[in-house]
Formats: C-alpha cells, sequence, structure tokens
C-alpha cells in the first residue's frame, strides 16, 4: 500500500529537499539537521487539506489580496487605536446559543465539599458528648479528624487524575490539573497535621516523651509500618512536585515517580480499616467502600480500559513529518475509523511514539488542524532530545494514544465572537480552533521573528474563508509593538469589543499571564476566558 503524502502543497521544496513550512518566496531556509529529505511525491495521491483548497504541488501558493485579513501590525501615533492596520471589526454584542460549564464546576465544587462535610461528620457522630475534656483528648480529636480530611482528599486526588473521559468532559484537564496541585499540598498537611495530633495526644495520655510514643506507634498499632512507608512516599512526592525541582528532573522519572501515589492510597487504606475508628458503624462502614471502589474503577476505566479500546480500534501509525519552520514539523498520524474519534479541535491527546529509543516516553500535543476522516496532524517545536528525535521518525511507525483531553473547545464559547491569542507553539491549537470559529474572529499572533510565523499562509486563507482576522504581533519583548499589546489601550485598540468576546490563550507561561492580566484591567469576565497555557 502507497502511504499517500500529507506534504502542505502550497510549499516549494528547499533545495535540499526539505521543507520549511513558509511560502516559497518569504521562508528564511531550514537548517536544522535532524529533519530528514523527503522523496519528491511521483504519483502519489495528496490528501485535500480540509476547509480550503489548494493549489497543485510545484504550484506558487495565491496570496489573499495583499494579506487584507493578515498583517503584521505596528502601532501608530495618528491612528486613533495606536495601530496600524485596524481590524474594522464591528462592535455588537450579541450571546449565541453555546453551551456555558460554569454549573459544571460548580456542582463539581458543591459535590467536593458535600463529601468533605460528610467524612468529618463520621467522627462527630461516633464522638460521645463530652469526649473532650482535656488537651490529650483535644490532641486526639484533631488528629482523627485530620485523618479523616487526609484519607477524603487522597480518594479526590486520585479521582482527578484518573483521565475518565466523562470527567474531563465535565470538568475540563485544566481545572482538574489546577485543583489537583491544591489538594495535594492540602493533603500533605493534614497528613502531617494527623501525625503531629495524634502522637503528642498519646504521649499526654501515657506521660511519655513524643519520640518514644512515636515509635511506640509505629512499632505497636495494626498496619502503621505500611502507614509510615506511605507517609513517607507522600512527603517525597511533594518535594519533586515542587516547580524548581520538577524543573531539574527528567520528565518521564517525574512522571514515574509520581505513579507511587497509587501505592500511597493501598498503604493508606489498610491503616485507615485497621486503626480508624470512624471507619465502621452502619454509614461508615458504606461512604468508605464506595467512595474507594468509584475511586479504583475510574482509574482503572480512565487509564487501561479507555486507552486499550482507543488504540485496538484506530491503529495509529505515523504517515509522514514535514518541515514548517524554524525548529519546526507536523506529524500528520493515519489510522482506521477517524471519522469515529471523538476529538475536537483544540484538544490534545498524550501520544507514545512507538521508536526503539522513545517508546517509553508519553507527551502531550493539541491537534493543529480540525480533525478529518483521513488524518490527524500534530505540530512540534523542537525543545529538547525527545521532540528532536520525533523528527526523525520514518512512515509507519506505530503510535499509542490516549485521550481527547481538554476543554479548550469552540463548544465552550459564550459569546457569538472570539479572540484567539498564541505564542510560540501555542499556536497549533489556535490554527485548529479558527476552523470551528464563527464570522469576526480575531487571532493574534505573538512571534519574535517573521521566519517564526508557522501556518502563514493557512491562517490567512482561512481568514478569508471564515471572514476573520489575523494581526501579527512581531519583535523582541522591548519593541514598541510587542510592549504595548498586552496593555489595556492596546489590547483594546486592536479589538475595541475585547469585553463582548470569548478570548483563547495558548502559549508560554508568561504570555498568557501578560494576557490574563490585561485582559482583566479590561472587565473580561473569567466565564469568557478559556486557557491553555502548557500546563499538562
Amino acid at each position: 500500500m502507497t502511504i499517500p503524502a500529507f506534504r502542505d502543497q502550497r510549499e516549494l521544496p528547499d533545495d535540499d529537499g526539505y521543507f520549511s513550512g513558509l511560502r516559497a518566496d518569504t521562508r528564511p531556509g531550514w537548517d536544522n539537521p535532524s529533519m530528514p529529505p523527503w522523496p519528491e511525491a511521483q504519483g502519489q495521491q495528496q490528501y485535500a487539506q480540509p476547509q480550503y483548497d489548494q493549489p497543485q504541488y510545484g504550484q506558487p501558493y495565491a496570496q489573499p489580496d495583499n494579506y487584507r485579513r493578515g498583517d503584521i501590525t505596528e502601532p501608530s501615533l495618528t491612528d486613533p487605536t495606536g495601530w496600524k492596520a485596524g481590524t474594522g471589526v464591528p462592535v455588537v454584542d450579541e450571546r449565541p446559543p453555546g453551551e456555558s460549564t460554569s454549573g459544571n464546576r460548580l456542582l463539581t465544587v458543591l459535590l467536593f465539599f458535600s463529601g468533605l462535610a460528610t467524612s468529618v461528620a463520621l467522627w462527630l457522630f461516633n464522638t460521645r458528648p463530652g469526649a473532650i475534656s482535656d488537651t490529650a483528648t483535644m490532641m486526639i480529636a484533631g488528629g482523627r479528624v485530620t485523618g479523616l480530611i487526609g484519607g477524603y482528599l487522597l480518594f479526590i486526588q486520585l479521582l482527578m487524575m484518573s483521565r475518565v473521559s466523562w470527567l474531563e468532559e465535565w470538568v475540563g484537564s485544566r481545572d482538574l490539573l489546577r485543583w489537583h496541585r491544591w489538594l495535594g499540598t492540602s493533603l500533605l498537611t493534614f497528613v502531617v497535621a494527623h501525625i503531629v495530633f495524634i502522637v503528642y495526644g498519646y504521649a499526654l495520655t501515657a506521660g511519655t516523651g513524643v519520640v518514644e510514643q512515636g515509635w511506640t506507634v509505629i512499632t505497636t498499632f495494626p498496619e502503621m509500618i505500611s502507614a509510615t512507608i506511605a507517609t513517607g512516599l507522600l512527603v517525597f512526592i511533594a518535594l519533586i512536585s515542587i516547580r524548581a525541582v520538577r524543573n531539574v528532573l527528567n520528565y518521564e522519572l517525574w512522571h514515574l515517580i509520581h505513579l507511587t501515589s497509587y501505592g500511597v492510597l493501598l498503604l493508606g487504606y489498610g491503616h485507615q480499616i485497621a486503626a480508624g475508628a470512624d471507619m465502621s458503624g452502619k454509614f461508615a462502614s458504606v461512604f468508605w467502600p464506595a467512595l474507594g471502589c468509584i475511586t479504583i474503577a475510574a482509574l482503572f476505566w480512565g487509564r487501561i480500559v479507555e486507552p486499550l479500546w482507543l488504540n485496538a480500534r484506530h491503529r495509529f501509525t505515523v504517515a509522514e513529518v514535514v518541515g514548517e519552520g524554524a525548529n519546526t514539523f507536523s506529524i500528520y498520524i493515519e489510522g482506521k475509523r477517524l471519522d469515529r474519534l471523538p476529538v475536537q479541535a483544540g484538544q490534545f491527546m498524550r501520544w507514545r511514539f512507538l521508536t526503539a529509543n522513545g517508546w517509553w516516553q508519553s507527551h502531550p500535543f493539541s491537534l493543529s488542524a480540525a480533525p478529518n476522516p483521513q488524518w490527524l496532524r500534530l505540530t512540534v517545536t523542537i525543545a529538547g532530545g525527545h521532540t528532536r528525535k520525533l523528527a526523525t521518525m520514518r512512515p509507519g511507525t506505530p503510535i499509542w494514544a490516549e485521550g481527547p483531553f481538554g476543554t479548550f473547545t469552540a463548544e465552550r464559547r459564550t459569546r457569538r465572537r472570539a479572540l484567539l491569542i498564541a505564542g510560540g507553539s501555542g499556536i497549533a491549537p489556535i490554527r485548529a480552533l479558527l476552523e470551528d470559529m464563527p464570522a469576526d474572529t480575531i487571532v493574534i499572533y505573538r512571534a519574535s521573528r517573521p521566519d517564526e510565523l508557522v501556518f502563514r499562509s493557512e491562517l490567512e486563507e482561512l481568514a478569508e474563508e471564515r471572514d476573520a482576522w489575523v494581526r501579527y504581533i512581531v519583535g523582541g519583548r522591548n519593541d514598541p509593538g510587542p510592549r504595548r499589546l498586552f496593555t489595556p489601550d492596546g489590547l483594546r485598540g486592536l479589538v475595541p469589543d475585547v469585553n463582548r468576546r470569548d478570548v483563547y490563550l495558548c502559549g508560554p507561561p508568561g504570555l498568557v499571564n501578560a494576557a490574563v492580566d490585561t485582559l482583566k484591567q479590561l472587565d473580561v469576565p473569567d466565564s469568557q476566558l478559556h486557557l491553555d497555557p502548557f500546563e499538562f
């Protein structure tokens, strides 16, 4: 079977056979030795790019109206907007019939605190009036309450990161990740407090020293050895999760160590059942096993069943790797029944390319084109050894995928118009989203140099077709244009109705944070902000 060529037909090959991803008249040339040359497409069927027509391979791309829809935008001292080439977009405030997810978040928070209150109530209903009469009994009571809260938080932590599809769709990966990090700190705090309160309370009751009593608890209480190991693992996971430490560790090593949190659940749950005074009783004997079963079932379904089913049904393989620009390349992926793949533009999946030197690494990449029945496309910027090796993959390389994940999709709009802001490799999901966005969408693409603008031809043709607008802000961070971009006057000059649009942001953390601060100053509600700031 001959694999069809996925090369963008609007490109012309360089002399050495590489493809830059830019128009033949403007590209700077490709100088990345890791990108393999590709044979000329002779007699091969060409896959048509979705949503727009393409000229035949080897013909120059027809540029639309001198970039009427896409300009490199610069500041202006005379234009009232403060920018050259204003958008000309009318200011109209209309609401779409789209879906809002604020109710999902609220219900999830209410369910969380209801479960938390129930776990504490187990201690309250199991404590006789007058049982707390002195410092020792108060410390022991505090230890029991913090132990119950810690146990509950551990179950919720694992449930949130189970990757089960219904939870991802209901809440979204970004919120799950933020809550997971916040609850991780809370979990460690309550577990340490549980140990301190219990040991100190028993020491006061027995009239012994704290260290001596701690050793007695570990060596004589049931399941305390396993609980001590679980606590050590929890502290270790918390330490490697500190941003400064995590940035030093290899991602795969960090992820592998992080998986030991499943051991914390198993070891800690045995301690709860054996030593927990508030784990028995008619209601407690149902509540805790039910919570455990839900968590384990979600982990099994999200981590094992769904990935197995996804890969057995679709059988993903690499079709072709194509250069797009300076240190950037696209991976085209084939598969079976892609029309039944439940992925949307803007979402990401975790991809494991089964090569000899990279099969053990899994990384999240967003789609850089809306999904279609023939192929999927990922666009990768080289940022290390793993991504550099991906650029050398050959057609037919098998892929193991998980997902899709994320709520960074057009379905989450709450307004009829949208603003898409991208920086760096964040243009990949933004480019895909543009295919699903309504008329008068504005795209702001931030780059340091013109040769870093990836998909420029595609963006401009999509803008023409969908009645959208693309504005490139190019230059160093201290240049006038980039400095003006994320100021209230600068952003309002480019997008006069910015606070009546949904805003999608994807790019490096610095760009996302600066944009969010400016949008807050412009009174853009949280419900209209959709973030995918490279956190996964």
